[in-house]
This record gives C-alpha cells, sequence and structure tokens, in this order.
C-alpha cells in the first residue's frame, strides 16, 4: 500500500510532498515508511514498525486523512 501527496501555493511559495508505503522487514514486522519535503530537493526519512499489516495500514490511512486536511491532494 502506497501514498503520494503533494501541496502547492504559489502565492507563499509552497511546493512540497508527502510519500508513505507499508513494507514488510526482515524480522516479521511491518513498515510504514514516510518521506516528506520540499519538492525538487532531499527530503526526511522515518520508519514507524508494526505488528501488523493491518496496523500499518491503517496508520497510514489516519495520516493520509489527516495531510488532506492540511490542503494535500493525491499524486
Amino acid at each position: 500500500m502506497k501514498a503520494h501527496l503533494e501541496k502547492y501555493d504559489l502565492e507563499k511559495n509552497i511546493a512540497r510532498y508527502y510519500r508513505m508505503s507499508v513494507l514488510p522487514n526482515l524480522f516479521g514486522e511491518w513498515t510504514l515508511s514516510r518521506e516528506w519535503g520540499r519538492i525538487s530537493r532531499g527530503g526526511r526519512v522515518r520508519m514507524d514498525l508494526f505488528r501488523s499489516k493491518a496496523e500499518a495500514e491503517n496508520a497510514l490511512e489516519t495520516l493520509t486523512d489527516a495531510k488532506r486536511k492540511r490542503g494535500y491532494s493525491s499524486v
């Protein structure tokens, strides 16, 4: 499961992205990988561990909804 969101506001010079994906790791857990930053520049990366795929996907959906409320839209 993946999500790619972007936010643009030319008047405020905002061009940002937020990428998320759910991936398995080598230890039987699931990882929610998040990357965010300014478009065309390197961003920050964060990895959150979950015991099940359902928990990780639920976290991805929750974060996607929160980002959409802040003006991000799906690409």
